[in-house]
């Protein structure tokens, strides 16, 4: 009887286990991107990641892919002259930073794509704008190149100069969701308020994975 009892109670226990493990382990989100099998026998699965980056941010502080070492955050391409989509976009980070005011494990980088314009004085004051806290929201700038690959390669979204805008310049509209493993969870439009519901909702969610 005692043995029975054992056997059922290590079997409880495994199966417990077991299940903890596929809660933890269940992706609430997806990962965005291309992703190929390595290891052995290809049973291990490399996602599309965001790339090593270097830039500086509006307080002139050099931040790069260690900022963001194991935090989720939030990314965005803006420029301070932008009239059109990114007052909108800006506003509604805003809202995003408020929702994790006080998590240190959520942050916020918007690029410029105009570097030559938006130096650190500049995001500095566009930033104050926008109420933006040191540490929680960066507003970054540096090389153009640079700035316009990681769009493209690593966010999988554009970034444009002199396209025949009004403006001069073309940049996407989407926020995107990254996860504290540095790879893509999300797109949301960033001038649409109900979209910037869900990614606040989605962040949630991700910090439970």
């Amino acid at each position: 009887m005692i043995v029975r009892f054992s056997i059922l109670f290590l079997a409880l226990l495994v199966f417990s286990c077991t299940e903890q493990s596929v809660k933890t382990n269940k992706l609430l989100l997806p990962i965005i991107g291309e992703k190929k099998l390595a290891g052995v026998e290809g049973t291990d699965t490399i996602y599309h990641a965001i790339q090593p980056f270097s830039f500086i941010n509006q307080f002139h502080d050099t931040v790069t892919e260690k900022v963001i070492e194991n935090k989720i955050y939030v990314a965005d391409f803006f420029f301070a002259t932008c009239q059109s989509i990114c007052p909108k976009m800006s506003s509604q980070l805003v809202h995003v930073q408020t929702a994790f005011k006080n998590d240190k494990d959520v942050l916020i980088l918007s690029h410029t794509v105009n570097p030559l314009h938006d130096t650190a004085e500049v995001l500095n004051g566009y930033a104050q704008s926008y109420g933006a806290i040191k540490n929680k929201w960066h507003f970054l700038t540096g090389n153009k190149k640079a700035i316009y690959d990681l769009a493209r390669y690593s966010y999988l979204v554009n970034a444009l100069e002199e396209d025949g805008s009004a403006e001069g310049f073309l940049h996407s509209e989407l926020f995107i969701l990254v996860d504290a493993q540095k790879r893509i969870r999300g797109f949301y439009d960033g001038t649409d308020s109900v979209a910037v519901v869900k990614l606040i909702s989605d962040i949630t969610l991700l910090k439970q994975e």
